[in-house]
């Protein structure tokens, strides 16, 4: 695996993990309510969420890897316009974080799993990293080393981003309900979201026609 391809991957996981989504809603609710000392067991439940999502995912797509590459073709081909698709409802959402203040008392321990529980089982997190993952899969590479640095990459990135939402939640409460913040992070990823798609469609066409 190259140095752009690990890049590109950083790039828009970064991006992508900035929207809001169901996940950092909880964790904003969490910090609106409870302030900052949320912001350590939510960000190692988000982790720990992603990892079981992500590794579920990137065995799939193993097993699809190694059956035969015009499945793993297919395979991206789809995750493209599934990409388009999740670019075009997000560019067109509102710009408002409805998270509204968790005051029940709960413990760290429970807060993390709740956030683990969220974030691993919504369908959605496995549909979309099946979909997103192979758009920087090589498929010459060795599969191993390859999930073990994006997962490794995306988790640290995904730490970061919860803990960073909690404490700014816990700290700076307009900014994470300020509507011209998020409707710039929703129109900026789903304008990416349908370039990685439109992308991903016009090299393999190259491909195909070379």
């Amino acid at each position: 695996m190259s140095f752009e391809n690990w890049a590109a991957f950083t790039a828009a996981s970064t991006i992508l993990l900035i929207i809001p989504g169901p996940t950092i809603l909880l964790v904003v609710s969490y910090a609106l309510g409870q302030g900052w000392r949320t912001a350590l067991p939510m960000a190692v439940g988000v982790a720990l969420g992603d990892f079981t999502a992500m590794t579920l995912s990137m065995l799939g797509i193993g097993a699809l890897l190694a059956a035969s590459a015009g499945v793993f073709t297919i395979l991206k081909l789809i995750g493209a316009g599934y990409l388009i698709y999740l670019g075009v409802k997000l560019f067109r959402a509102g710009g408002t974080l409805k998270a509204e203040p968790r005051t029940d008392a709960v413990s760290s321990a429970k807060m993390m799993a709740h956030a683990w529980l969220v974030t691993a089982l919504n369908p959605k997190s496995i549909t979309f990293f099946v979909a997103f993952l192979p758009q920087f899969l090589d498929r010459h590479a060795d599969f191993r080393t390859q999930m073990l640095i994006f997962e490794t990459t995306f988790l640290a990135l995904a730490f970061a981003n919860a803990f960073g939402y909690a404490v700014i939640a816990a700290r700076a409460r307009n900014v994470v309900r300020n509507p011209k913040a998020i409707r710039i992070f929703n129109r900026t990823g789903g304008t990416l979201l349908v370039g990685a798609g439109i992308a991903t469609v016009a090299m393999r066409s190259r491909q195909l026609m070379s």
